[in-house]
C-alpha cells in the first residue's frame, strides 16, 4: 500500500491511497473460505461448495467491503501520523473510469487543513471584569422578602394598599378561570388600583386585561394564557375575590436566624445582612464569569484573523449530510458555522499551547464537587469520602454526563487562564445597574 499527499496550497491538499492486490487478497481469500463451509446452495452438501461457485456468488462483495475497510483504516491512521489538523471529514474524489474488476486501486481525497496562527490574548483595549456587589438597598430588601416568607397572614375584612389578595381570574369566551394571590404592586396604573382598594371577600371586579400589570407577561403568570397571546390580549375579566391577608413580617431574632442558616451560625441582624450579602455575592459571580466569557470570545475572534478552506468546507456540507444540500443552502449553513468553527479552532490551540487539557482524575474530582453540590442541594451536610466516590464512578460511566462534565471542567480552566493572563480591568457595580448596563 503507498500513501501520497499533494499539497495544493495552506488550506488544502489531496490524498491518494494506492491500493494492491497484495494488500487484501489473503484477507478476501479467509472470508470466501469461510462463506464455503457454511454456504448453503441447492445441490450441494454444505462445506463442498466449489470454491469458483463462491467467488462468483460473494466474490465481489467481500472484496468491495474488504478495500473500503482497509481504507478507511489507512487513512485515518495517516492523518494521525503525520499529523494532519483537518476540518470536516476527507471527500472522495470522484473516477469515472473506477473498476472494481481490476486487482489494484486508486482513491484519492481531498482534505481541508487547519490553519496556522496567533492568538494574542492581551488586547489593546481592556475588557472589563465586572464585580457585583450587592448594596444596601438589595440587601435589606432581600431580608423584607425573607420576612414576609416566614412571616404570618393575617386575615383581613377589605383590601388596602399593601395586603394579598387571593382570587379567581375569569373570562368565559377564552376558557380562563385562574386561582391566584396577587399584590397592588403588580397592578399597572392608579384606575386599576382604585378598584381593588375598599373591596370584600365575595365582590367581584371588573378589569380589562390590556395594561392591567405593570409586566404584561404577568398575564402569562395570572392568567395563565399562552405566551403567543400576552402582547394583545384585550379582553375583559372578572376578579372573584376569596382572600384578604396582610403578610406580617418575620422577628428578626435568634428563632428566625436558626430556621435559616442553622443553629448558632448567625445571631444578629447585623450578621443575617453580611452573610445574605456575601451569598448574594458568590451567585452572581456566575452571571459576571458568564459575561467576561463571552467578552472574551468576541475579543479572541475580533482580534485573530485567519483564512479557513471555505471551498472546502462548503462542499463538505453540501455532501456530507444523509440529504445533499444545494449550494445555496451549503453556503447559508457555511456562514451560520463559520464563527463557531473558527472559535473551537482558538479555543483548541489555547488549550494545546497552554496544556489546559483536563486530565481523567482531575475530571473525576470535578465530577465528585459537583456531586457534593447536588447532595447539599437536597440538605445532606455530611457525604463522606468513599460514598462521593461512589456516586462520582456511577456518573462517569454515563457518557452523556462525562462529556457535559468535560465541558464545564474546560470552560472553568479556560476562564482560570483568561483570568490571569488576559488584559482586564476590574469595575465594580450593583446587580441592578449591571443588568442596565449588559442587557439594556
Amino acid at each position: 500500500m503507498d500513501i501520497s499527499k499533494q499539497q495544493i496550497d495552506d488550506l488544502n491538499a489531496v490524498v491518494t491511497v494506492a491500493i494492491s492486490k497484495a494488500d487484501y487478497s489473503e484477507k478476501v481469500e479467509g472470508i470466501l473460505k469461510d462463506y464455503r463451509k457454511k454456504a448453503n446452495i441447492p445441490g450441494f452438501r454444505p462445506g463442498r461448495v466449489p470454491m469458483g461457485l463462491v467467488k462468483k456468488q460473494y466474490g465481489k462483495a467481500v472484496l468491495v467491503d474488504e478495500v473500503n475497510k482497509l481504507l478507511q483504516v489507512s487513512l485515518s491512521n495517516y492523518l494521525v501520523e503525520e499529523k494532519l489538523d483537518v476540518l470536516g471529514n476527507p471527500i472522495p474524489v470522484e473516477k469515472e473510469d473506477f473498476n472494481w474488476d481490476q486487482e489494484d486501486f486508486s482513491f484519492a481525497f481531498e482534505l481541508g487543513l487547519a490553519p496556522k496562527f496567533d492568538i494574542k490574548l492581551k488586547s489593546k483595549k481592556a475588557i472589563t471584569r465586572y464585580k457585583i456587589v450587592a448594596d444596601d438597598k438589595m440587601v435589606n430588601e432581600q431580608v423584607e422578602r425573607i420576612q414576609k416568607q416566614y412571616g404570618k397572614l393575617i386575615p383581613q375584612d377589605t383590601v388596602a394598599e399593601d395586603f394579598e389578595i387571593t382570587g379567581t381570574f375569569k373570562n368565559e369566551e377564552e376558557g380562563i378561570e385562574n386561582k391566584t394571590t396577587l399584590s397592588l404592586d403588580k397592578i399597572k396604573g392608579k384606575r386599576n388600583k382604585d378598584k381593588f382598594l375598599g373591596t370584600k371577600v365575595g365582590d367581584s371586579i371588573p378589569l380589562k386585561s390590556k395594561k392591567l400589570f405593570a409586566e404584561d407577561h404577568d398575564l402569562m403568570t395570572y392568567l395563565k394564557v399562552e405566551h403567543d397571546k400576552v402582547n394583545d390580549l384585550d379582553i375583559d375579566l372578572q376578579f372573584d375575590i376569596e382572600e384578604i391577608n396582610k403578610r406580617e413580617l418575620a422577628p428578626l431574632d435568634q428563632e428566625f436566624f436558626d430556621k435559616l442558616f442553622g443553629e448558632g451560625n448567625v445571631t444578629s441582624e447585623e450578621e443575617l445582612k453580611n452573610k445574605i450579602k456575601e451569598d448574594s455575592e458568590k451567585n452572581f459571580e456566575q452571571q459576571s464569569d458568564q459575561k467576561l466569557l463571552n467578552d472574551i470570545t468576541e475579543s479572541l475572534l475580533d482580534n485573530t484573523k485567519f483564512e479557513l478552506p471555505e471551498t472546502f468546507l462548503k462542499k463538505w456540507i453540501r455532501l456530507g449530510g444523509e440529504n445533499p444540500m444545494t449550494e445555496e443552502e451549503a453556503t447559508a449553513e457555511y456562514e451560520k458555522s463559520e464563527k463557531g468553527w473558527r472559535y473551537q479552532l482558538i479555543e483548541g490551540k489555547i488549550i494545546e499551547d497552554n496544556n489546559l487539557q483536563a486530565q481523567f482524575e482531575e475530571l473525576k474530582e470535578f465530577a465528585k464537587g459537583f456531586v457534593h453540590q447536588q447532595i447539599v442541594q437536597f440538605g445532606q451536610m455530611q457525604t463522606s469520602d468513599e460514598e462521593l466516590d461512589i456516586i462520582a464512578d456511577r456518573v462517569m460511566s454515563n457518557k452523556e454526563e462525562v462529556k457535559r462534565l468535560s465541558e464545564q471542567l474546560m470552560s472553568q480552566k479556560l476562564l482560570t487562564f483568561y483570568k490571569e493572563n488576559a488584559n482586564l480591568k476590574t469595575k465594580e457595580i450593583t446587580y441592578e445597574n449591571f443588568i442596565k448596563e449588559v442587557y439594556s
